[in-house]
């Protein structure tokens, strides 16, 4: 089925973005999103139009909302002030960047894992864990597992943890099965709480730092107020903005700012990255 998307879409830049590491860039130019039992195939057509190997009521029902196209993203970018060069500069090259609405259970794991690893590092940490406990999913394409729910990764010690590559992060991941899986912090009840509200929660769970938490906030619940402070955009503030904050000026959007930074920088890295690769060479 083809549909169209006349708004700022990218998949190669979300994917890039920081904020999923489950979709994968495929060998002929197609995508793949997992969501819950959920599996998109998706590649472009054109600028605004996609080919998607799911039917039309599970892309309105499921993968719409997904890929938060209730949003008008250009609008979002058109609300950067001309002063903000920087951010200009940012949104800019990371035109097309949307915040997805994931899985909260996959969000929390993940960013718990995502502690002080790499991107790629981080990818294949979650991809063992769902080899390990998750489902296998069939489609026409081949098979992939899901994220494994609370009640898979009940089984897991610290010991299969540690196989997984999660090293000290294993305690922090056990802490969490167990803080959800007995009602102690209900993820789905998040939704109905303020913004703050919602970082003190997750906070309660070992290992969730403020820096964790807004990622979960942000990626899991939409609070797109909420915009994650890392050393890359810590960097960032520091040699771009002489220390201020550049996230109160945007208060609705301060997350969908913030991936545009952590975006350009990550691209400026990989810039330099293949140009080092070609002197060497």
């Amino acid at each position: 089925m083809n549909i169209h998307i006349d708004d700022d879409f990218s998949l190669a830049k979300i994917i890039d973005s920081g904020q999923c590491f489950r979709a994968d860039r495929l060998a002929t130019n197609q995508y793949r999103f997992i969501y819950h039992e959920k599996v998109l195939y998706i590649r472009a057509i054109n600028a605004q139009e996609y080919h998607v190997s799911c039917s039309r009521e599970e892309w309105i029902d499921v993968w719409h909302d997904y890929f938060d196209l209730s949003t008008q993203y250009s609008s979002v970018r058109a609300l950067i002030s001309d002063d903000d060069l920087f951010l200009k500069k940012a949104s800019s090259i990371g035109k097309g960047i949307r915040i997805l609405k994931q899985d909260e259970w996959e969000m929390l794991i993940t960013f718990i894992i995502s502690q002080r690893k790499s991107i790629p590092a981080i990818k294949k940490s979650v991809e063992l864990l769902a080899r390990r406990f998750g489902s296998l999913i069939s489609t026409e394409y081949g098979g992939c597992y899901s994220f494994p729910t609370v009640t898979q990764l009940q089984i897991a010690t610290e010991e299969d943890l540690i196989q997984c590559k999660l090293g000290y992060r294993a305690k922090y991941v056990l802490d969490a099965i167990e803080q959800v899986s007995s009602g102690k912090v209900e993820l789905n009840a998040l939704h109905n709480l303020s913004d703050q509200e919602v970082i003190l929660a997750l906070s309660k769970i070992k290992g969730v730092g403020l820096k964790v938490a807004n990622c979960v906030s942000l990626f899991a619940y939409h609070r797109l107020s909420q915009a994650p402070i890392d050393v890359w955009i810590k960097r960032i503030i520091d040699q771009e903005y002489s220390g201020h904050n550049p996230f109160p000026d945007y208060p609705d959007f301060a997350g969908v700012m913030q991936q545009y930074m952590f975006y350009y920088a990550q691209d400026s890295k990989r810039a330099k990255q293949q140009a080092r690769a070609v002197l060497i060479q």
